[in-house]
């Protein structure tokens, strides 16, 4: 049984193989297209729940193909996933900026992408967000409860919404600037130092459990929730 349907904008074959395979062994539905048009196609024929989008593609650039899709009743609200090997900071918030919900650099892992498409999927179905569990951490936001191998732990306010967030947006690197958007009012008069003594408290709760690495520092960028290694 399927658990979705992703439409896959790759022009590069053995890039759009590699993930297709990723996506079916995952239990995903997989559509293809090598190029914006077929891409368009594809969407009045079999509406997707997400996109993957290459930037560069042969008959038009993937954001802009994400951009005019934002413009059209019918497809302005199926969230996509921009694939780039464009790094510079500055590419990637064209990319948000432009209508993606996400961006994934080249070269990157299955893992990743599969983390990256279940966070996205997550956001646009929040319903599904209310059991979260990673390495035997689980949230349960229902009942605003947080346990670590079935032993309850105790978190403040801040620490629990700075976890659920991070646990439901996993191997994303957020800046401070970003974190207190998103877990303080955006109307706040918050130091950006505040949300380092808040991942302090978060990491010594975890750290009895031998959790606290999941919460990364990744240098000069931010913070990250994975859990492989820093």
């Amino acid at each position: 049984m399927s658990i979705g349907r992703i439409l896959v904008v790759e022009d590069e074959r053995p890039i759009r193989d590699m993930i297709c395979f990723t996506l079916k062994r995952a239990g995903y539905e997989v559509i293809e297209a090598g190029e914006c048009r077929t891409a368009r196609t594809q969407i009045a024929d079999a509406r997707p729940d997400l996109m993957l989008v290459d930037w560069m593609l042969p008959d038009m650039s993937g954001l802009e193909l994400i951009r005019s899709l934002r413009k059209q009743a019918d497809s302005q609200d199926i969230p996509s996933i921009l694939l780039t090997a464009r790094a510079e900071e500055s590419d990637k918030v064209a990319g948000l900026q432009g209508g993606a919900d996400d961006y994934i650099t080249k070269p990157f892992s299955s893992r990743e992408l599969l983390a990256r498409i279940q966070a996205v999927l997550r956001r646009v179905n929040p319903q599904q967000e209310e059991v979260v569990e990673v390495m035997g951490l689980r949230v349960d936001d229902a009942s605003h409860r947080v346990s670590a191998a079935g032993r309850e732990l105790v978190l403040g306010p801040t620490e629990y919404r700075l976890l659920h967030f991070f646990m439901t947006h996993p191997e994303r690197v957020f800046s401070r600037s970003q974190l207190l958007d998103r877990i303080w009012s955006a109307s706040a008069d918050i130091a950006d130092r505040t949300v380092d003594v808040h991942i302090r408290r978060l990491r010594r709760a975890l750290e009895p459990h031998g959790l606290e690495g999941l919460v990364q520092t990744v240098h000069g960028l931010g913070y990250r929730f994975s859990g492989g290694a820093a």
